[in-house]
C-alpha cells in the first residue's frame, strides 16, 4: 500500500477537465449567494442596533468575548490546516492530505463546541427583544454552515480511502476548502460585528 497519490496526470481527458471547470465555477457562483445572503442580514442587524433605543435585553450589559475570541483563533486555523491539506495532495502525499484534513475537520468541531456551551451560558434566548433574536439567528445560521462544512470534510476523508479515487485530483476537496474559507471569513466579520462593536 504506497503513501502517496499517482502523479496528477497529464492523462485526464480534456473534456473532463472542462467539466470540472465548469462545475466549479457554479459553485463559486453558488457562494457569491450565500454572501448575499449574509450581507442582508449583516446590514440588517447593522441597522437595527443604530436605531435601537435599548438594544440589550434588561439586565444584559454586553457579550462576554473570551470564549468567542478562543473559538475565533480556533475556526480561521482550520483555514490553515485545510490549506496545508491541499498542499500535501498537490505533492501527492495521502497521508499527509489526511492529517491536515482531519485536524481541520476537529477544529471545525471544537468550534460548534465552543458555540454551544456559549449558548448554554447566555442570560438571554432567541426571543428576548430584537437583540436576542438577530444573536442567534446569524450566529447559528453560521453555525449551520460550519456544520454542513464538517460534514463534506467527514464525506472528502471517507473517499480519500477509497482506492484510486483521488488519482489525478478530486474537485470535491477544492470545493468543499473553499467553502470552508467563506465560512471562516464570514466568522471574522460576525465577530467584528456582534462582540467587537457591542463593546464600543
Amino acid at each position: 500500500m504506497t503513501s502517496t497519490y499517482p502523479t496528477p496526470a497529464a492523462e485526464k481527458p480534456a473534456h473532463a477537465e472542462g467539466h470540472e471547470k465548469h462545475n466549479l465555477t457554479g459553485f463559486i457562483i453558488f457562494l457569491c449567494s450565500e454572501s448575499v445572503i449574509f450581507l442582508a442580514f449583516f446590514s440588517g442587524y447593522a441597522l437595527l442596533k443604530t436605531s435601537a433605543l435599548n438594544w440589550l435585553p434588561p439586565g444584559v450589559t454586553g457579550l462576554e468575548w473570551h470564549m468567542p475570541l478562543i473559538n475565533s483563533v480556533v475556526l480561521v486555523s482550520s483555514s490553515g490546516t485545510i490549506w496545508l491539506a491541499e498542499r500535501a495532495k498537490t505533492k501527492g502525499s495521502i497521508w499527509g492530505f489526511r492529517a491536515f484534513w482531519f485536524m481541520s475537520m476537529a477544529l471545525g468541531a471544537y468550534f460548534l463546541y465552543g458555540q454551544a456551551v456559549e449558548w448554554g451560558g447566555l442570560e438571554f434566548g432567541f426571543t428576548s427583544g430584537t437583540f436576542g433574536g438577530t444573536f442567534y439567528l446569524l450566529t447559528g445560521f453560521h453555525g449551520l454552515h460550519v456544520a454542513t462544512g464538517v460534514g463534506l470534510m467527514t464525506l472528502m476523508l471517507i473517499k480519500s480511502f477509497i482506492p484510486g479515487n483521488y488519482d489525478g485530483g478530486e474537485q470535491g476537496v477544492q470545493a468543499t476548502s473553499l467553502f470552508w474559507h467563506f465560512v471562516d471569513v464570514i466568522w471574522i466579520i460576525l465577530y467584528v460585528l456582534i462582540y467587537v462593536w457591542q463593546r464600543s
